[in-house]
């Protein structure tokens, strides 16, 4: 068995496997597991390995096979968002060396992904990573994926506390744990502070809320309440609660996760199915009252004497405020470009709840950055922020510890780099996942509409506040990785058959909630759109609310009044399909191609 943890100290680069406590150093690296992905990697080129057995192997190191043969995705893991500018740096290195698309792509999930990468060049990159202290360990597989949390973690006024100590310390005790190398099916973990729920708990398998108990003798006591059983995909599921309080500083969250693990791996009948064999399976089936009857008596078994839960030397502690700026001597202040400014510092600024300081939320179009961006915002992070940012579960970027006095000088610097766009997580913030661009799994182009509902948007010119409120998420498939089941308007990859030919179409839903709260999923329309049609539908939408809401409402509570009936209604004549004739023929070719669509689903390689 690998060490799950290694005594907690600073540590430096010329040491890495010490656990270092700044943002993104959060995984041990072990430079013997870049040798050994080199030596099989090369086996299985040569055919001297089964690839059923290469595939298990160089999934557990974050590398995953594209539906474009022969070439890789390599998934980096960011435990809950954090990074420094170094490794900014790094990134736009293995970009510019590795990555014939020239871009970086950050994810619903906070990790950082690069695609097309050949497999012997896959070795190169994650080992180059690894010299800054990245780690791609178990960023696939059937493993615990990247552990995410609130961006705004430790800064934020409304957290209860910060979790990100102890989702630390979660991520030091899991990774290369030998319970969660090979479970029926991943695993994907939340931690959050906040009542607004940053990090969408509702939808994971395992999330932490922070939460504190007053126990006689002892006081206020720090904890956690733990759901587990969330998801998306074909079965859509909000996480009920497993406990309402469990200890923290005692380790007993990390006693209790392991229980559950424990029971998850044994369930072989999980197994039979590797598509449906997520943890919500089971309790959907078994009901939350059982599983946690099943904790009860794991947790009497002989193993919990043989581990050691204590957190002391595994938490992630680093004191942001030491390392934060001084006020400048002096600062930029806006002249003619007053409204744009004022516009960005509304919709991506935010109060600290240390004075003085802001958060500056980065809006990166499609979650994709080139390598001059990654060092733009390397020395934008070194200039302004104390070297301190996070990656966010809506695919943007956020400058914490900014002065407030900085700001119009961040926003000229971001500008310059293309990425100084007012309104993040507002309606021109569109989210999605990589679709047919390189999953095995897509059906459609997600990010080709997603270019071209931001570009609709934009030409819309969209003022109305409450307008702006509403945000869009596209998937290029059922599985839910551009979130589509919680967007105001979310939309997943699906076709029409039109005789022999088949048309690139979505599913529409509506009223989906995934901040300020609990989780909601939207409703399903009843129709499909043609792919081309869809910015027109949407465009549709927004006259329509925007005529006929009532005063102050929202769009949830619009939908919820007029009826999903009356949505379908207003683009009944956009579903309806056409014949294959040179006319229409653009409705038979997906955005950003130019050849006609046809359905092509592989397996993803997790399911295996």
């Amino acid at each position: 068995m690998e060490p799950v943890s290694i005594p907690a100290q600073r540590g430096t680069l010329e040491d890495p496997e010490v656990l270092q406590n700044v943002p993104g150093h959060v995984i041990p690296i072990l430079q013997r597991e870049y040798d050994d992905f080199k030596t099989e990697s090369t086996k299985f080129l040569q055919g001297d390995m089964p690839e059923d057995e290469f595939i298990k192997f160089r999934l557990k190191q974050g590398v995953y096979g594209q539906r474009q043969p022969d070439v890789q995705m390599i998934r980096v893991k960011l435990p809950f968002g954090g990074i420094t500018p170094e490794q900014m740096e790094a990134f736009a290195d293995v970009v510019e060396k590795y990555v014939p698309l020239n871009k970086g792509h950050i994810t619903t999930r906070q990790n950082i992904q690069m695609h097309h990468v050949p497999l012997l060049e896959a070795e190169e990159l994650i080992r180059e990573l690894g010299e800054s202290g990245l780690s791609s360990r178990e960023g696939c597989g059937n493993t615990v994926r990247n552990v995410t949390g609130d961006p705004w973690a430790g800064v934020a006024k409304d957290e209860l506390f910060d979790l990100t100590p102890y989702a630390g310390a979660y991520v030091r005790y899991f990774v290369r744990h030998p319970t969660t190398q090979a479970m029926p099916r991943k695993i994907k973990t939340s931690f959050d502070g906040s009542p607004r729920d940053r990090a969408i708990s509702g939808i994971h398998d395992i999330a932490f809320r922070a939460r504190v108990k007053e126990i006689e003798g002892r006081g206020e006591v720090r904890g956690v309440q733990m759901l587990v059983g969330g998801g998306t995909s074909i079965m859509p599921r909000v996480a009920p609660v497993l406990y309402d309080f469990l200890e923290l500083d005692n380790g007993e969250y990390l006693k209790v996760t392991e229980a559950v693990f424990r029971i998850f791996d044994r369930q072989e009948w999980l197994r039979v199915n590797r598509a449906r064999a997520r943890i919500k399976v089971f309790v959907d089936k078994y009901g939350i009252e059982e599983l946690r009857r099943q904790t009860e008596e794991e947790l009497t078994g002989d193993w919990v004497t043989e581990r050691d839960f204590s957190v002391e030397h595994r938490l992630f502690g680093d004191d942001e405020r030491e390392s934060a700026p001084s006020p400048p001597e002096s600062c930029g202040s806006p002249n003619g470009d007053l409204s744009e400014f004022e516009r960005f510092r509304q919709a991506n600024v935010c109060e600290q709840k240390q004075d003085g300081f802001v958060t500056v939320e980065t809006k990166i179009t499609r979650g994709d950055l080139t390598p001059e961006q990654f060092r733009g915002l390397a020395e934008i992070m070194r200039a302004y922020a104390g070297g301190y940012a996070r990656t966010t579960v809506q695919q943007n970027f956020v400058l914490r510890w900014v002065r407030e006095e900085s700001v119009y000088d961040v926003w000229r610097a971001l500008s310059e780099l293309g990425l100084g766009d007012a309104g993040s997580r507002e309606i021109n913030d569109v989210v999605s996942c990589p679709g047919t661009d390189s999953c095995k799994l897509g059906i459609t182009s997600s990010m080709g509409l997603n270019q071209a509902v931001q570009e609709r948007i934009e030409a819309l010119n969209v003022t109305d506040e409450l307008t702006r409120k509403l945000n869009i998420k596209i998937s290029g498939c059922p599985n839910g990785c551009g979130q589509h089941h919680v967007g105001s308007i979310g939309f997943t990859g699906a076709s029409i058959k039109v005789g022999e030919h088949t048309i690139p179409a979505y599913i529409p839903h509506v009223g989906g909630v995934f901040e300020g709260g609990e989780v909601k999923f939207g409703t399903r329309l009843k129709l499909r759109l043609p792919s081309k049609r869809v910015p027109d539908a949407i465009e549709r939408w927004i006259g329509h609310y925007e005529a006929n809401r009532e005063e102050g409402e929202e769009w949830n509570d619009f939908v919820e009044r007029v009826g999903t009936g009356e949505l379908e209604g207003l683009v009944k004549d956009l579903s309806m399909p056409v014949d294959f004739e040179l006319e229409t023929m653009n409705q038979f070719i997906d955005w950003n191609r130019n050849v006609p669509f046809e359905v092509i689903r592989g397996e993803g390689e997790c399911a295996v």
